[in-house]
């Protein structure tokens, strides 16, 4: 998951901007005398142009701190991929700063009949793809039925009870669920809206993602892996009067206190997830600009139930005691001391979680904002009467960046006086989901980075076989809450499916919520026109060097 985590994964609707906070959660106290919105302070999610004098062209350098894996919309699971999609890939539909879903290649939102099973909705006319292909309603009914039939899409589970695309012109596209589907639109706002090329899909087949095309203010240049990514300016975009960039390298530094020093240096103009250990000395430079806003997203860790040969496949139980027992699942989770972990690793900036819905969602509501009590020694007894021999050996794999090792290091050092005996085994990140995928695991550290809506963040992790479900975690009582509350667009009903499923979920834990952490992002003040959302991706479409003063 981080973005899952990013992954793709690496949250829930809520009011942009406001720091998440879990003071609703009884179990889990706030870290500090502060919440974590005044120890971030104000809240950033723009750097406007304004009337700033801006310089066209010029290469903009990212400072970006993972590898992002395979730039294909269909299979991509890595937040960091979604950073290079923003500028070379758009969408159906976008968010804005508010969290309202706003059309993008579409030109309205979906209309709906027959009783919500049938949407309809118009694509911008006059629009080409960066090889010169005319954007129409049959370039996106192939996009989506890729999306939906590819083995290996990630974008299936997405789409919801999806049965039928269709054009039903050259403008209009038609979408037939089984049953109303009330995510569609935020679905369509992320990479299951990002249209692709059909002549380059027909061209590049499953390796569309080392030469991705699709339509976006920049095109794909070049990918050195582990190293670099580049886009350069499209001139067939049609908007590409007000681009004002004519590159944008993504560097790939993974280690914090080297982005923050670049960023510091002019090596790089723009460095994401800045350490929390970081923020004041970046605040203190003039010449500096730390973005900060609230997320959508969580992080956690996965434990491997029943995934024996990748996602996707009938769950196959998993022959530790980990996997075996939810009870010592349990006793995992309530030997995690969640407040201690963001204070002492995040010195206050971030925030318990103990649920993939943020606490000032719409959709909260005291079951999904309820955490368990922090106490190892009834951990340990419950390990005891589990009758597995203490201490307890537990792997848990995790990126192999020095912010993610630190994570681990805690927790590995808290859940010692509960019994258990955690090996941390580092990982470089884009095999790290691989491994997550294949079911290559037995525990590993991931986030999500988060959604709109909550469809995204619950039914795509915790329903039978979905594609972002890596534990291969399978209720069909937490099956038929979650297709439920994604069947209605009653806001009250939804919010309650999601607080039972969570209240089954955390019974069960499959995934153990540990955080919800802050979008932090250094920008040179030489820059602006950038943004960030609490989805966690940091934009540089509209971004510009402009003069300062």
């Amino acid at each position: 998951m981080s973005s899952r985590p990013v992954r793709r994964r690496l949250a829930a609707a809520g009011v942009v901007g406001l720091a998440l906070a879990l003071s609703a959660c009884s179990q889990t106290q706030a870290t500090s005398n502060k919440s974590s919105a005044e120890v971030a302070g104000k809240v950033i999610t723009t750097i406007p142009i304004g009337s700033r004098p801006v310089q066209q062209g010029g290469t903009l350098t990212m400072g970006l701190s993972a590898d992002p894996d395979a730039l294909d919309p269909t299979t991509s699971s890595s937040l960091y991929t979604r950073y290079v999609m923003e500028t070379m890939c758009q969408k159906l539909y976008d968010t804005n700063a508010d969290g309202q879903i706003v059309p993008m290649l579409a030109t309205a939102l979906p209309t709906l009949s027959d009783g919500g099973k049938t949407a309809t909705f118009p694509i911008k006319q006059g629009v080409k793809f960066a090889d010169g292909t005319p954007l129409n309603a049959d370039a996106v009914v192939t996009t989506l039925k890729r999306d939906l039939t590819k083995p290996d899409s990630a974008r299936a589970s997405e789409l919801g009870t999806l049965k039928t695309i269709s054009a039903t012109g050259n403008d209009e596209v038609r979408l037939t669920f089984g049953s109303p589907f009330a995510p569609l639109a935020a679905s369509l706002a992320d990479r299951a809206g990002m249209v692709m090329s059909p002549t380059a899909l027909a061209k590049e087949g499953d390796h569309f993602g080392d030469h991705p095309v699709c339509v976006g203010p920049f095109k794909f240049a070049s990918r050195v892996p582990a190293t670099s990514i580049t886009v350069e300016k499209d001139p067939n975009y049609y908007d590409a009067k007000d681009v004002h960039l004519d590159k944008i390298v993504y560097k790939i530094i993974t280690d914090p206190a080297i982005r923050a020093t670049d960023l510091k240096s002019g090596d790089v103009q723009v460095a994401d997830t800045i350490s929390p250990s970081d923020v004041n000395s970046l605040r203190s430079d003039k010449a500096l600009t730390v973005m900060q806003v609230g997320s959508y997203g969580y992080q956690g860790i996965q434990i491997n139930i029943a995934n024996q040969h990748g996602v996707g496949t009938p769950p196959l139980q998993i022959d530790t005691p980990l996997a075996k027992s939810a009870q010592i699942r349990e006793a995992l989770s309530m030997a995690i001391d969640r407040k201690q972990l963001v204070k002492t690793v995040f010195d206050g900036y971030y925030d318990p979680a103990c649920s993939p819905i943020a606490p000032n969602s719409a959709y909260a509501t005291a079951a999904s904002n309820a955490c368990p009590p922090y106490d190892p020694s009834k951990a340990k007894q419950m390990l005891e009467q589990a009758g597995v021999k203490l201490p307890l050996q537990i792997t848990m794999q995790t990126s192999n960046i020095p912010s993610s090792l630190q994570l681990a290091q805690a927790i590995q050092a808290q859940v010692r006086a509960a019994g258990f005996d955690l090996k941390i085994e580092p990982i470089e990140y884009t095999t790290l989901l691989q491994n997550d995928s294949q079911g290559k695991f037995e525990a590993l550290q991931l986030g999500w980075s988060g959604r709109v809506d909550p469809n995204g963040d619950t039914y795509n992790f915790l329903f039978t076989g979905s594609g972002n479900n890596y534990s291969n975690y399978s209720n069909k009582q937490v099956d038929t809450w979650l297709a439920a509350a994604a069947a209605t667009t009653d806001t009250a009903t939804r919010a309650d499916l999601y607080g039972k499923a969570i209240a089954q979920v955390q019974k069960d834990n499959p995934y153990i919520y540990l955080y919800r952490n802050r979008n932090l992002t250094g920008v040179a003040n030489k820059v602006a026109g950038v943004s960030v959302y609490p989805d966690g991706v940091v934009r540089l479409s509209g971004a510009a060097f402009v003069a300062q003063g």
